[in-house]
């Protein structure tokens, strides 16, 4: 006879079980993970870099600080023109080099004389960060600044005070034009009119950051926000850790090699930034109007930078009018064209996808939603996906994103394509990280499987997706 009292302590009991079923799985991070400014970071991917200051007027690429101020004089300088250009190319933001290695200020700073207050340009009344952090707002990207703490021009560099005056230059730049989402250090360190090179105070520098712009991302060669990637081609390495020991790199780190890596089981989050000018040179030169990068020079950079996880800050040099050349401007334009067409069309989006096995409510179905905040988990390291397509398909591009969120977990994958009746491997590398562009020669199939050969912990991928790309 059924027990009639019984029944409610059943149903509660029934009820626990099912929702601890339910309940999807814990996921602890791995190793050093991303700040949310730094997730915040990695999901812009890529922004444009300005060199501009004397040496575009004097053709040099390091200038020695003992310029004349007042040939700085651009004659239609519209900072407008920059931001609208970087927006239709597709760009998220603007750094600027607010001062170079030659000490002069894009900014009427009140612990100089080598500014644009000095300068032809608008009588001395000018201010290119105020121009150009306006023209950002306007146009809804990014404002960063370079800062070299260099400084050729100072009578105080190569003493202790000019440590203070650099903060106090900082304190203008950061507290005076708004929200700034990157510093950006040069570490190189020259002799100064002096004749001595100085001490820097990297830990005030990065103090007085945060200070005033407690999201910024700090970039160095060390850090602690974002790394140099070791070259100034633009390449991340095939093997791309986005940690780095950061306790022993430093600005003007001598074994900028490893940089290009970064350090598997690195202390610190600190993933790579790949700068490349679209010239041979950084600053403006009319002998350079000819030999702009080639459309298919700057695509092989975008795969070799943001296919291999990292950022892409492609300098433009404006020239000596102010403005972004044409010639530069019309092949960004081609570049974003190129970009979009070969990302157009994500063959996934019909597809059907499993998992050898995958964590409780982490399912393999997230890695198609276009979503990289939603994740598969697997219970291993040696897991695989198959996606299934409902007809056959042509591609030659996957893209795989990791939960980075979690932490950097795998060390090498393999992509295989369905043919002749099995599986064949077309594409085998190594690190993901927060985004991985694979090219491989052009496959027709119903099915491709990737596979997990080897992760420091289970692996958790945000998102999948595949192109036929020129």
């Amino acid at each position: 006879m059924l027990n009639l009292s019984a029944m409610p302590k059943l149903f509660l009991l029934i009820m626990i079980v099912s929702f601890g079923a339910c309940k999807p799985s814990v996921l602890e991070p791995y190793g050093a993970t991303p700040s949310a400014s730094q997730l915040d970071w990695h999901d812009l991917n890529y922004y444009m870099f300005i060199h501009f200051g004397p040496n575009t007027f004097t053709n040099v690429e390091w200038g020695h600080g003992d310029e004349d101020p007042k040939v700085f004089n651009p004659t239609a300088l519209d900072c407008r023109q920059w931001a609208a250009t970087a927006k239709q190319a597709g760009m998220k933001g603007i750094i600027i080099t607010a001062k170079h290695h030659d000490g002069f200020c894009l900014w009427p700073s009140a612990y100089s004389t080598h500014t644009v207050r000095e300068s032809a340009w608008k009588n001395g009344q000018g201010d290119v960060l105020r121009e150009l952090s306006d023209a950002c707002r306007e146009y809804g990207l990014k404002f960063g600044v370079y800062l070299s703490p260099w400084d050729r021009n100072h009578p105080q560099y190569g003493t202790p005070e000019y440590n203070q005056v650099f903060v106090n230059m900082l304190g203008e730049v950061l507290g005076n034009y708004g929200e700034v989402f990157e510093q950006w250090f040069d570490g190189a360190n020259g002799e100064g009119p002096n004749g001595k090179r100085q001490e820097y105070d990297w830990v005030l520098f990065n103090n007085t950051v945060y200070k005033h712009q407690p999201n910024a991302i700090i970039f160095s060669d060390g850090g602690p926000g974002c790394r140099w990637v070791g070259n100034e081609r633009g390449y991340a390495g095939e093997t791309n850790w986005c940690t780095l020991n950061a306790d022993s790199v430093f600005p003007g780190f001598p074994n900028y090699e490893e940089l290009t890596p970064g350090h598997e089981d690195g202390t610190h989050w600190v993933p790579a930034e790949c700068d490349v000018s679209i010239r041979p040179g950084w600053f403006y030169s009319p002998d350079t109007d000819d030999k702009v990068k080639s459309l298919e020079a700057l695509m092989d950079i975008y795969y070799g930078s943001i296919g291999r996880g990292g950022n892409l800050l492609l300098n433009i040099p404006v020239d000596r009018r102010g403005l972004i050349h044409p010639n530069d401007s019309i092949r960004l334009m081609e570049f974003r064209e190129a970009i979009d067409k070969a990302f157009a069309d994500n063959l996934v989006k019909n597809a059907t996808i499993k998992a050898s096995f995958s964590k409780r409510g982490y399912p393999a179905e997230n890695l198609l939603d276009e979503n990289n905040r939603t994740y598969w988990a697997a219970d291993s390291g040696n897991a695989s996906l198959e996606i299934q397509f409902p007809s056959p398909i042509t591609l030659n591009t996957l893209l795989v994103q990791e939960g980075i969120e979690y932490g950097q977990r795998v060390k090498a994958f393999a992509i295989d394509v369905w043919k002749d009746g099995q599986y064949q491997e077309v594409e085998q590398q190594t690190t993901i990280g927060y985004k991985r562009i694979i090219r491989f020669e052009t496959q027709e199939t119903d099915h491709i499987r990737i596979r997990i050969l080897e992760s420091k912990a289970s692996p958790i991928l945000a998102g999948i997706s595949a192109y036929l790309a020129d």
